[in-house]
């Protein structure tokens, strides 16, 4: 009886290693036929296993001889990265990223990646600590929370004018409604919070876990979910009563065209066209990550490099002068958004962007059903049917072969600038537009046989001003390409300039340096010890956005915090005594 089940382990070993072994020769000839460098690892870094690991197994794969894991840049713009399960294409080609994002049908997206999301209903993506950053995250969650579902959330200390619609003033309190344990923004807060836990593990064993961290978690998801439909129920009721408001919250849009007239016989089209109720709560899901998590991580970011860079700052706001003219946020027009869009404002938002992109990279698998061809630099590889894509974002936002660059004068001996916080990069010279207009003008002009023509909505421009430098299609992609990039891109534009304009408009921002001076301290020291004491900070700075990491978006996590001050224009610390680039 043991030597038969020693024999079945043994076989059971056996035949593991045959399949791994087969699978990896299997992939190897596939990967030399694309004509595509490749390089041989023994996992797959989106497996579950490396996920599981985090990035322990790279520090494992270190312990090889080094021709086994040297710097990828040697390798090339696009290569394979080749294991036993599975072939991937990594690329930062601007001419390769723009193909893929152009030809949904022959690059789709591989949904089973956003499964996970799905738990809430299916959505538009599934379908195919420091008080200040928590600050800039409930600013953009009352902006989402107006423009998605037509509430305005109180501030700390703020209270409901007199006559608020009773089912709305529910959802804006900061007090638990009926029938809850934690107010709306609490629920969503706490839930985005929770949210990888959430995610990964099933909700049977979440609810059997004794830990006060899941049991949170679980209590926050309850909340925010029957809030949602508690909130669905409500617009359902105001449309069937006829009391609903013709207005431009993205849910009432929603439930009115899944609720709203109903369709006549034969009208089989708007029929299916409607959403069914968790559809409509996990579209609003998907809405708040995007319209709330992203943006918010954008403002911090940004806020955090302009407090490291004075200079630059001081330029954002004459811009906002010249602009706003001194005008009050509630005269602004919306067409100042295009002369935000083209100044130094615009440029700041724009290398926030390049350098902190939301997502770090675009999943997209060759088509199941046929080998796809893909064009770099003049040379058609073959690509296998399923093989995985991975478009690397930030790498491609940091290739120096499309943007204007020079040497650092932030890191010494870096031959380019490409990971600093330059924003002046958007507005080049002749000479530095010249040096660039090459590469910009060959991918630019690629017409991609096969493109998409369908359109899916949204906004449809730019990413960037018509005044500012225009990166080639492909090397600048926060919002991602092609017919299933970023419905809500113009939104975020505006939500960003908008918040940037307020907040510098009468304050500037500076980083705090309580760890090396005290204000009194401060206020006795000349212009050169002001500048070093600055410099301390600027360095920590930098060296806690470098530590950013991506699990639902780019951002800081656990004990990384970048600690700065408001101040009003005019009452500075180190203004006059710090330079910075532009």
């Amino acid at each position: 009886m043991v030597s038969s089940i020693f024999l079945l382990f043994v076989a059971a070993i056996a035949f593991g290693l045959f399949s791994i072994v087969s699978g990896l020769r299997k992939n190897i000839a596939a990967a030399k036929r694309t004509g595509l460098p490749y390089y041989v690892i023994p996992i797959s870094p989106f497996g579950i296993p490396a996920r599981l690991l985090g990035g322990k197994w790279i520090a494992l794969f270190k312990l090889l001889p080094k021709k086994y894991w040297e710097d990828i840049e040697v390798i090339g713009e696009a290569f394979m990265l080749v294991s036993p399960g599975k072939m991937i294409l990594l690329t930062d080609n601007a001419e390769a990223i723009h193909q893929v994002t152009s030809k949904r049908e022959a690059f789709p997206k591989p949904t089973h990646s956003y499964s996970i999301l799905s738990q809430y209903g299916d959505n538009v993506l599934t379908t195919e600590g420091a008080v200040w950053q928590h600050d800039t995250m409930s600013l953009m969650l009352n902006i989402i929370g107006y423009v998605g579902f037509g509430l305005r959330l109180l501030w700390p200390g703020q209270t409901l004018p007199p006559g608020t619609d009773t089912k709305l003033a529910k959802y804006a309190s900061l007090d638990a409604a009926e029938g809850h344990t934690m107010s709306f923004v609490d629920s969503l807060a706490n839930t985005l919070d929770h949210i990888l836990i959430l995610l990964l593990l099933p909700k049977w064993l979440l609810n059997k876990l004794p830990f006060q961290y899941t049991k949170k978690a679980v209590e926050s998801e309850n909340n925010y979910l029957k809030y949602m439909y508690e909130f669905l129920h409500d617009k359902v009721e105001d449309i069937r009563s006829g009391n609903a408001e013709e207005g431009m919250d993205i849910m009432g849009q929603l439930v009115r065209t899944s609720y709203g007239d109903k369709p006549t016989s034969g009208s089989s089209k708007k029929e299916s066209l409607a959403l069914s109720d968790k559809e409509i709560v996990g579209n609003a899901f998907i809405m708040i990550v995007a319209g709330h998590e992203t943006t918010a991580n954008i403002i911090h970011f940004t806020l955090a490099n302009l407090a490291i860079s004075p200079a630059v700052q001081r330029k954002l706001q004459r811009d906002i002068d010249a602009i706003l003219e001194g005008k009050e946020p509630e005269a602004w027009d919306y067409e100042v958004t295009n002369a935000l869009q083209a100044s130094m404002v615009g440029a700041c938002i724009n290398e926030t962007l390049r350098l902190m992109p939301p997502v770090c990279g675009i999943p997209k698998e060759v088509s199941p059903s046929q080998d796809q061809v893909l064009t770099i630099d003049g040379e058609k590889h073959l690509l296998p049917r399923a093989t995985q894509l991975d478009l690397v974002i930030t790498a491609a936002q940091r290739n120096p072969r499309y943007w204007p660059t020079r040497p650092s004068r932030i890191t010494p001996g870096a031959a380019t600038d490409m990971d600093d916080f330059v924003p002046g990069r958007w507005f080049p010279t002749d000479a530095v537009a010249a040096a660039t207009n090459n590469n910009k003008e060959e991918v630019a002009a690629v017409v991609v046989e096969g493109a998409d023509t369908e359109d899916f909505g949204g906004f449809a421009g730019p990413d960037t001003s018509a005044q500012l430098y225009h990166p080639p299609r492909g090397a600048f992609i926060p919002f991602s390409d092609g017919a299933r990039s970023c419905l809500g891109r113009r939104i975020a534009q505006v939500e960003l300039l908008a918040s940037l304009s307020v907040v510098f408009q009468k304050h500037s921002v500076e980083l705090a340096v309580d760890e090396w001076a005290s204000d009194e301290e401060v206020a006795a020291m000349g212009p050169a010890e002001r500048a070093e004491v600055y410099g301390k900070a600027q360095e920590k700075a930098r060296e806690a956005i470098a530590s950013a990491s991506t699990r639902l978006t780019l951002k800081l996590h656990g004990t990384k915090f970048i600690p700065v001050r408001l101040v009003k224009r005019g009452e500075e610390r180190f203004v006059n005594c710090v330079g910075a680039d532009a």
